[in-house]
């Protein structure tokens, strides 16, 4: 006989839980989150430096240099690293916008760049954003 599991009732003044996706955005700041739920565009321009500066705000940790969105990830060990990793290549497969990674047996550096366009655009940091978002615990 197979016995069906009755869905456990939220106690008396406890609030339902949300699904983790949702509670994911509720931890980011509000720049954060919407950056991160934006996609990227075909033909991005570059960003203007009080532009940039606004996104960078946004995204802690994250600095500009050459032309270049750069961030090092550090983690317990080389698991947590590569399972990051294939996160970020999940990502960058769903918003055709690819980073370049090193990867180490703790961590990964991951930069953004726009090639065609020769520096950062929009969609460096948005593609910054969600890897942010695959951070954030």
């Amino acid at each position: 006989m197979t016995r069906i599991r009755q869905p456990q009732r939220a106690s008396r003044g406890s609030r339902p839980r949300l699904p983790e996706s949702k509670r994911l955005l509720f931890a980011m700041s509000p720049e954060l989150a919407a950056l991160s739920t934006l996609d990227c565009r075909s033909g991005a321009q570059l960003l203007s430096a009080s532009e940039l500066q606004k996104h960078l705000k946004a995204l802690a940790g994250w600095s500009h240099a050459d032309k270049r969105l750069t961030k090092t990830f550090k983690f317990a060990n080389y698991y947590e690293t590569m399972a990051f990793v294939n996160a970020i290549a999940y990502v960058a497969h769903r918003q055709d916008h690819h980073p370049d990674l090193s990867v180490h047996y703790s961590r990964v550096e991951v930069v953004y760049s726009t090639h065609d366009a020769g520096g950062v655009t929009l969609n460096d940091c948005i593609c910054a954003a969600k890897v942010e978002a695959l951070e954030v615990k």
